[in-house]
């Protein structure tokens, strides 16, 4: 399917690695001019390797260190962006998962630095590319979130509670800044990325599974697939939304989770 959006420009933030870097490697794949961020240096640079493999010919993609948690630092990511390309096309946010955990083992420390992450990144990312997504013929906006803002998932009371805010913030968008800008979020379920290896083996060390291979299979209980996705699967949700094909999705939030999800809606 030819999704229009070849010689775009757009920003994947935290993309150096996992969902981020999966949604940024199928926007270059169609032709779209892509800035990855991350805050490792080492992880960065192999993340922009990656996203080049899959690259058109004729996309551009460049990594810009910054740690998205930092106002400064998103301002300087969108403003390198816009010097890089030219404009700013399509807007993709990402972040890293907060610590798991139970309710009463996290500090206020967990909570605010949870926001910050998960929530202020996203409005600062917002309100930086604003001005940017308007001037094309089609801004968009797509925010990774968690299939969690629908069902609470055991030990994640961070993301389980603070991601609610993003779907409200996407929905919000959706209506203030249309017809210029779509704004949709994509919620995964769970799928073969660092971050679900790092839940696993923490699960591991507190003694919920005896080992990695029995976390990754309860992972995948309950999916009708029988299994967790490949990064690259929701990548291409992500660039679907951003592209021409999805021009009358605006406001949805759409799961990408293999059918494990029990809710209705």
């Amino acid at each position: 399917m030819e999704l229009g959006i070849e010689g775009n420009a757009a920003l994947v933030t935290a993309s150096s690695s996992g969902l981020g870097k999966a949604s940024a490697e199928a926007l270059a794949s169609e032709g779209v001019n892509v800035v990855v961020n991350g805050r490792d240096e080492e992880r960065l640079e192999k993340g922009v390797e990656d996203v080049r493999a899959a690259a058109t010919d004729d996309a551009e993609v460049v990594g810009v260190q910054a740690d998205i948690a930092r106002k400064d630092d998103i301002e300087g990511l969108v403003e390198s962006t816009v010097e890089e390309f030219g404009g700013l096309d399509h807007l993709v946010t990402s972040a890293g998962g907060p610590p798991s955990g139970p309710f009463l083992q996290t500090t206020d420390e967990d909570w605010y630095e949870a926001f910050d992450l998960l929530v202020m990144s996203v409005v600062r990312a917002v309100r930086e590319a604003e001005p940017y997504l308007r001037e094309g013929d089609g801004g968009t906006v797509v925010n990774i979130t968690s299939r969690s803002v629908k069902e609470a998932i055991d030990s994640l009371v961070l993301s389980n509670s603070v991601r609610m805010s993003v779907i409200g913030l996407e929905k919000t968008l959706s209506k203030e800044l249309a017809p210029d800008v779509r704004a949709n979020a994509v919620l995964p379920g769970a799928h073969e990325t660092s971050r679900i290896e790092e839940l696993v083996e923490q699960a591991v060390e507190r003694g919920d599974y005896e080992d990695y291979a029995e976390g990754l299979k309860d992972w995948s209980a309950g999916v009708p697939l029988e299994r967790v996705g490949e990064p690259r699967e929701l990548g291409d949700v992500v660039a679907f939304l951003s592209s021409e094909r999805a021009s009358y999705l605006n406001g949805v939030a759409v799961p990408v989770d293999g059918g494990g999800g029990a809710s209705n809606l």
